[in-house]
């Protein structure tokens, strides 16, 4: 392996040669790709994975469940034949509804002999978990073996393609497969939240922070992180009960409130009457129609990060608009420097939310 990333051709680093579409799109974008690693050029670009198991992204499992239901039918069953229809169609796990995917487990099977140095430890037969999106990762599903849906993570035999700009991360040792797996799938949402609360471009400190969805792996995470990172007052928003006592045991959350997040003036009510409205508001909620709860909670100059694929983003610059909310709305990246590494650091350092993800993910 003697190539250098600027060495090769964009068309493999980014998979565009995968992409089956008319139009020149890159595979995220493109409806759908070519997953049979045998049929493609720019196999030396590749990784080719043997998978063992899919996480799939919250508001696409939860699609998924409701699209079964609403057929009368068995769930496990109607989720098998979703995912399989997706993944014959498009070649890869990308829920045409949602938009969204998640990421999986696999094996090393093939190492491309032209990728990029940041590729070069690794060796057929290490274990890794992707940390791109399944809704670009050219996917074949030969046999579905079972579905976990309360972790929303399929165990399958198939197989995998990642380009050389994808990136993935070894398991740790110290913790079940599955918990990490559900851990890594929303990695980016904790060290990002960890940023904000330390933004010297922010004009306040950032000392009040609510969470919506606070019950929910990416939101016992950020709660942490921002607990961790100095936050005076964290206050979660969850609606489910299980949930939001589990959330309220961990001692994260100040308060741990009951809501719809839909309900955007009863969020306000609630959140708001003690202490105001929040310079950090994260929404984790997996379901849609959460925009205006978190703008209404937000200060004027605070800042919104939506960490969901559920949330409309025309719906929270014109909802912004509509209230006079001068306010940052971020998009939540799934992506950032050393955020494997920090979100399984945080979930070793804390133990009761440790324990919480084995007792729900293990």
């Amino acid at each position: 392996m003697t190539s250098t990333d600027d060495q090769i051709p964009l068309v493999f680093r980014y998979g565009l040669h995968r992409v089956r579409d008319a139009v020149r799109v890159l595979p995220q974008a493109a409806w759908s790709v070519e997953s049979n690693p045998a049929l493609c050029d720019g196999q030396d670009y590749e990784l080719l994975l043997d998978v063992e198991r899919l996480n799939i992204d919250a508001a696409s499992f939860r699609q998924m469940e409701e699209a079964a239901r609403a057929t009368g039918g068995d769930v496990d069953a109607g989720v098998r034949k979703q995912i399989l229809d997706t993944v014959d169609k498009r070649g890869k796990m990308h829920n045409p509804v949602t938009g969204s995917g998640g990421m999986l487990l696999g094996r090393v099977r093939h190492i491309g002999n032209k990728l990029s140095p940041s590729h070069h430890a690794l060796r057929p037969g290490d274990r890794v978990a992707t940390l791109v999106s399944l809704s670009l990762t050219p996917l074949q599903i030969e046999r579905i073996l079972s579905v976990n849906l309360h972790a929303h993570q399929v165990s399958i035999i198939g197989s995998a393609v990642l380009f050389d700009s994808g990136c993935y991360a070894r398991l740790p040792p110290t913790l079940p497969e599955s918990v990490a797996l559900s851990a890594l799938d929303v990695a980016g949402a904790a060290p990002q939240v960890a940023r904000l609360c330390h933004d010297p471009r922010a004009s306040k400190r950032v000392r009040r922070v609510l969470v919506l969805g606070a019950g929910g792996k990416s939101g016992l995470l950020v709660g942490a992180a921002a607990r961790k990172a100095g936050a005076e007052v964290v206050v979660g928003i969850e609606s489910f009960a299980k949930a939001a006592s589990e959330a309220a045991a961990l001692g994260i959350y100040d308060r741990i409130l009951p809501a719809d997040a839909a309900d955007a003036l009863a969020i306000a009510d609630l959140a708001c009457t003690d202490g105001g409205e929040y310079d950090l508001v994260i929404s984790c909620v997996s379901a849609p129609r959460a925009e205006m709860a978190a703008i209404l909670c937000c200060r004027q100059g605070g800042t919104i990060y939506f960490f969901s694929m559920a949330t409309s983003f025309t719906a929270a610059a014109l909802g912004a608009e509509g209230v006079s909310r001068d306010i940052d709305m971020l998009i939540g990246n799934g992506y950032c420097l050393g955020h494997a590494d920090e979100t399984l650091q945080l979930l070793q350092e804390h133990t009761p939310l440790r324990e919480l993800f084995v007792r729900r993910y293990g």
